[in-house]
């Protein structure tokens, strides 16, 4: 067992003066007890160093640890008194205690590599050895002898070197002929051939971008090579220069963790395996692949790797926020999926930029354009609006009022409500599939030149998830490889009852959600006539000011806004625990159809979740109100909300604004502040003393774990953000900008969290953003259907552009008097009792006027005319010209679209090229390799010649337990 020291023992501690030479002696301690045991003097420690010594050396011609096979078998036993060893066993107790001190004081506290200084660290598992814990002594002792018949090399770092002085630390290491082993096993593609196909030339005016570009060296950190998929059998035919570093760290970690999961922990139980186990029962308290060294500053120890400090120096600070990313680097230190998920933030921050400048353009035109909005003059104006008299928004409570109250917020209306607002929805249509449509092409390049061409089958046939392949029983034939695999002994009755349960449980959940937003509505609809009553306009109200400026619509909207934000969070965080609890029920065969299972339950909920209370608010509020005199109630009890004669379309910026800024802002708190200030805590001893050993596999140790879900949920939150920009821009023109601003911070939010506050994630592969990318075209489509709704029903564009070209017979078209033609008569006096105010709550000035009727919102006949109180032909005109409207931007768009996606291609045609001549070149130099072999074994085998085997030259293969149901 390749080991430093074993579970059960300490190596024995000494002082340093014991080496001094001096007269006194030195104590030195046993693991537990830390007796002092007496030296008669210096000369004898010497000695015994000596006479090991040279056992050592017979050694280390068969194996590179410390100390030999002998002593280390010896090593296993319990630890004794000193003073009781006797000969050989006081001598071999001294050095193990001499030699571990020697190597501890030479090691770099950044070091990665095992006290030899030559095999490096892969992975590190820790663990607290609990006295009461028996159990996981012996879990622990058989799998740790599971790994080493899978071929891995273990060292364990003794509780006394650990800092809380309770921790041990199992290092491993991986050596060459497991990653060779395993590298075929997972198919893993390795460099055979330099690139030859030229470069392409420079863009012109690319000095324009010198400022946001990083150095050669970052971002290209390696050669471009031709790849194949790794042969065992084949190994001269790849480019192996060093063994060493042929494999990257990143793969490396994946393949010990690869072997972890599948590693069994019970004699009698072999379905008992896996890392996920040992950790979810509390026999190791982590297990994570190392970081490189130190960040913060370049570490003097010359063999430590400096990747880590590269990404925090030219990628994790925010001051390099303008500056491209290292994709690269960012790929061979963390691995192609979270390299792949980096390039789609990045790609789609950037696509960003240009929404964010069109949107600005857009409101800045209706901040210039103010002047020109008659309707909000007229509403303004107290000889028009001053004089309209409008009737009670509510029964009972609400009193009469004049429209020139709403001037405020009629001009905040205007700034999203406006002509831009068409030519902004129309663009986004069109931006959004551009989006799409070029990131596939970015996608493809990275496809290629990561080696994830042709990916998926791979990943569907050889990465099996360890809980799928703990279940299965049985094994069946694959039709298309025509292969046993293992499958699950379900009846299509149980598999049935599963799918039932869990789609059950989503739409109970939804229903929750549904069940929320009614409340929502009804305290919207209960609260609004207290907000009226109190901000009634009246001499003696404290709140008269005020009133002016916050409307009772307003009041309620923001308010009853903040009450569904808190809802969307509490509901988010439980059903999270509950999608993830259904998913795994479903025992998924892959990572892949895991996520994407989980993908599609989470997007589902979170879609209902975030965007059921726009959707009311643009298509639902103010739209089944009714007149006066015959309003329409929700649950018999409830008048329903009314628009304010600017429209519902402020109510729905403000309602967007509320969620998707708070969303964003405790999102950043949730993972910016919260990290930084735990491992602030945790670390700062260690960066206030950088001279006290503070080892990588503790200072790792102390790092938040990252998620095995944590990169879906990094998705999950850019793609809601990505509903809102989209789904509901044409109210709210400055969202891409907010969505900028907010995802320049979110990468380098994400990289100083990789880089600094979680363990070093465990690398794994991702050929594209998966289910992610079908839920963005589903996104875009119905985005060009809400867009075209909000503009034709929710704002007020078109009665007015219908006001403006058919109501007037003169050569110029003008919007006076629209205020007026909007909006209907009902006479008072024919309120049922139910509806008309109180008469505490009508104003002085309607009795002094002696008011006799009152204007409402909506297309009707005057009363007195034979068709009172019914829509007028008005009503249907416009009716007709938002349908009307609604077919020719949804066809414009669609059209726009369809052509776009059409002219670009998915895959640039230089990839294209790449790819066959990377293909062609794998037969050729495949088939020249099998050839130059036959030649060989010809020229060796004469005719009529036996093959002879030198017994000096015969290689015994090494033996491997191989942890893959892939091969059997």
């Amino acid at each position: 067992m390749n080991r430093g020291k074993s579970n059960n023992e300490t190596l024995i501690e000494m002082d340093r003066t014991a080496w001094s030479g001096g007269e006194e002696n030195s104590g030195f301690h046993s693991g537990s007890d830390k007796e002092t045991l007496q030296l008669e003097n210096a000369e004898s420690v010497l000695s015994v160093v000596s006479e090991c010594t040279s056992a050592v050396s017979v050694c280390s011609s068969h194996s590179s640890v410390n100390v030999c096979e002998q002593c280390e078998r010896e090593n296993t036993e319990p630890q004794q008194h000193l003073t009781s060893f006797k000969g050989i066993w006081r001598k071999r107790a001294l050095f193990l205690k001499y030699r571990s001190r020697v190597d501890k004081q030479q090691q770099s506290k950044d070091s990665v590599y095992f006290r030899d200084g030559v095999r490096r660290i892969d992975f590190v598992l820790s663990y607290i050895d609990d006295k009461e814990g028996e159990k996981k002594q012996d879990r622990r002792k058989e799998f740790e002898a599971n790994l080493e018949r899978a071929g891995l090399e273990l060292e364990v770092e003794d509780k006394s070197e650990s800092e809380d002085g309770r921790t041990y630390f199992l290092k491993i290491h991986v050596p060459w002929e497991v990653l060779t082993t395993y590298a075929d096993v997972l198919k893993i593609k390795v460099p055979f051939k330099t690139n030859d196909i030229p470069e392409k030339k420079g863009v012109p005016m690319s000095w324009l971008c010198t400022p946001y570009r990083l150095p050669e060296h970052v971002m290209q950190p390696e050669p471009d090579y031709f790849t194949a998929t790794f042969d065992k059998s084949k190994t001269d035919f790849f480019l192996i220069e060093d063994k060493e570093t042929f494999f990257p760290p990143s793969t490396r970690n994946r393949i010990v963790y690869y072997i972890l999961s599948r590693c069994p922990y019970n004699k009698e139980d072999k379905d008992k395996k896996g890392i996920k186990r040992l950790l979810n029962n509390g026999t190791y308290a982590a297990a994570f692949p190392l970081h490189d060294c130190r960040y913060w500053t370049r570490s003097p120890d010359t063999n430590c790797d400096s990747e880590r400090y590269s990404l925090y120096k030219y990628w994790a600070r925010f001051s390099r926020f303008y500056k491209e990313q290292p994709l690269n680097l960012i790929r061979k230190y963390y691995g192609e999926k979270i390299g792949i998920y980096f390039a789609w933030l990045g790609f789609y921050t950037e696509m960003l930029s240009y929404a964010a400048v069109v949107g600005l353009l857009c409101f800045i035109y209706g901040l210039a354009s103010f002047k020109e909005n008659v309707w909000s003059q007229e509403i303004c104006n107290e000889t028009i609006g001053g004089e309209i008299v409008m009737c009670p928004l509510c029964d009972k409570k609400c009193g009469y009022w004049k429209l020139n109250t709403t001037c405020s917020s009629s001009w905040q209306s205007y700034l999203f409500d406006n002509t831009a607002t068409v030519f902004f929805a129309i663009f986004m249509g069109i931006w959004v599939t551009l989006f799409l449509e070029f990131w596939k092409r970015r996608q493809a390049r990275l496809e290629y030149e990561w080696d994830l061409v042709d990916m998926e089958e791979e990943q569907q046939q050889m990465q099996l998830r360890p809980e799928y392949e703990t279940k299965c029983t049985h094994r069946r034939r694959n039709h298309v490889t025509q292969e046993l695999e293992w499958v699950l002994d379900q009846t299509p009755a149980d598999k049935a009852g599963r799918f039932i349960l869990c789609w059950a449980t989503v739409v109970l959940w939804i229903s929750l959600i549904i069940a929320s937003i009614i409340g929502v509505i009804a305290y919207r609809l209960a609260v609004f006539a207290a907000f009226a009553s109190i901000m009634k306009e009246s001499p003696t109200s404290k709140l008269d000011v005020v009133g002016n400026l916050i409307t009772p619509q307003f009041a309620t909207s923001v308010t009853a806004s903040c009450i569904n934000f808190v809802i969307i969070m509490i509901l988010n965080f439980l059903y999270e625990r509950v999608a993830i609890k259904i998913t795994d029920m479903e025992v998924p065969k892959t990572h892949v159809e895991y996520e994407n299972k989980l993908t599609v339950k989470m997007f589902l909920f979170q879609f209902v979740n975030y965007y059921s209370s726009c959707f009311y608010v643009a298509f639902f509020k103010g739209k089944f109100v009714g007149y006066p005199g015959d309003y329409a109630y929700m649950f018999g009890k409830w008048r329903n909300e009314e628009c304010e004669p600017g429209g519902c379309l402020i109510e729905l910026t403000t309602q967007l604004v509320i969620v998707m800024v708070g969303k964003q802002v405790w999102g950043n708190i949730q993972e910016a502040l919260v990290p930084w200030l735990r491992n602030w805590w945790v670390s700062r001893s260690a960066r206030n003393h950088p001279e006290s050993l503070y080892s990588r596999w503790e200072q790792d140790h102390d790092l938040q774990s990252f998620s095995q879900l944590g990169l879906f949920y990094e998705y999950l939150e850019m793609v809601i953000q990505f509903g809102f920009i989209t789904l509901f821009v044409a109210s709210f023109p400055l969202a891409p900008l907010l969505a900028l601003m907010n995802n320049i911070l979110e990468v380098r939010v994400d990289a100083w969290k990789f880089t600094t506050q979680f363990r070093r994630p465990v690398a794994s592969k991702a050929h594209s953003i998966g289910a992610w990318e079908e839920i963005l075209n589903m996104i875009a489509v119905f985005s060009v259907v809400t867009n075209a709704f909000i503009v034709a029903f929710t704002s007020d564009m078109i009665p007015r552009l219908v006001y403006k070209y058919t109501n007037h017979d003169g050569a110029e078209n003008s919007m006076e008097g629209y205020i007026n033609d909007s909006l209907s008569v009902f006479n008072i006096s024919e309120f049922k009792l139910e509806n008309s105010p109180d008469k505490e709550e009508i104003p002085n000035w309607f009795y002094d006027q002696n008011i006799t009727t009152c204007r409402y919102r909506d297309y009707r006949y005057p009363p007195g005319h034979e068709k009172q109180y019914t829509h007028t032909m008005q009503f249907w005109h416009i009716l007709a010209a938002k349908l009307a409207f609604i077919i020719i931007m949804e066809h414009v768009v669609f059209v726009v679209k369809f052509f776009v996606a059409w002219l670009i291609p998915d895959v640039p045609s230089d990839v294209k090229a790449r790819i066959k001549r990377e293909r062609y070149l794998i037969q050729e130099y495949l088939h020249t390799y099998e050839l130059e072999k036959l030649k060989i074994q010809l020229s060796h085998n004469g005719p009529n010649i036996e093959k002879c085997t030198c017994p000096a030259t015969e290689v015994t293969p090494v033996k491997l337990e191989v942890l893959s149901d892939c091969l059997t």
